[in-house]
């Protein structure tokens, strides 16, 4: 399985009824390596979601060329799972069924069915294969939107802010989870989150973003061993060079969507 990324100086544009078009995105040039885990950071507005659609395929790019290994990306495919931060999974289907789903529309489920089981297990669902969406906590549902997204074998595993409307406990079980899942199974992983800590513990590369419009103002490479401890002094010392990037160092209370 392979998964680089190359974005080529895209710029994406918003047109707005009877004003100037939104620039969302201006000059993003980036590569990312097959099987890194990369964080995408920034204000809110920055542009972090809609560069993540991009790559997904979902939207298309005013300018430059975003390319997964080699190829130019102009439409969405499996080999590019795209995570939201609310599960949306169907309420009529159980887990083995939504996490089937993509397998059944794409007519490959009866030779890929014990797929589903292998990561139904995966995620650590197999006691509720047979539940159904308002049976599962959120950390369930989002283990379940996880399985649906990784029984493709995508190439690249695309996370918007997948942790955010969890509470504090389930988001530290479930970047845990992300790990485990990123090593055992190797997949390039790009996510946007507004939590600094969470992209140190996760990452091995933060990029940051400027406010809209945005560009990329730092590529930091997270160079600490895993597993990582919050209360390390490197992991805080990085903590504190990031918030200084994004010009809050020194403040007494950070914004909330940073925390």
């Amino acid at each position: 399985m392979v998964g680089a990324i190359k974005i080529d100086g895209v710029v994406k544009r918003f047109a707005q009824q009877d004003a100037e078009d939104v620039v969302a995105l201006s000059g993003i040039d980036l590569t990312i390596e097959a099987g890194e885990f990369v964080s995408l950071i920034g204000p809110s507005g920055c542009g972090k979601s809609t560069l993540l659609r991009l790559i997904a395929g979902l939207n298309g790019a005013d300018a430059g060329k975003l390319y997964i290994d080699g190829e130019e990306i102009h439409e969405p495919t499996y080999e590019r799972g795209l995570v939201f931060q609310n599960p949306m999974l169907f309420p009529w289907l159980n887990v083995h069924d939504n996490v089937a789903f993509g397998l059944k529309a794409r007519k490959v489920y009866k030779q890929n069915k014990d797929e589903v089981d292998k990561f139904v297990e995966l995620v650590g669902l197999g006691s509720f294969h047979k539940s159904y969406p308002h049976q599962l906590s959120g950390g369930m549902a989002q283990r379940a939107s996880l399985a649906r997204a990784l029984v493709n074998h995508p190439k690249v595993l695309l996370l918007d802010e997948p942790l955010g409307a969890l509470d504090a406990f389930t988001r530290m079980n479930m970047q845990d989870e992300l790990i485990r899942i990123w090593q055992e199974r190797q997949t390039t992983m790009i996510m946007v989150t507004h939590d600094v800590d969470e992209a140190i513990y996760l990452s091995d590369r933060i990029i940051v973003m400027t406010p809209r419009p945005g560009k990329i103002e730092s590529c930091i490479d997270v160079r600490l061993s895993r597993p990582r401890a919050r209360s390390n002094p490197e992991f805080l010392n990085l903590r504190s060079r990031i918030l200084g990037i994004l010009n809050f160092a020194g403040n007494e209370k950070e914004p909330s969507y940073y925390l």
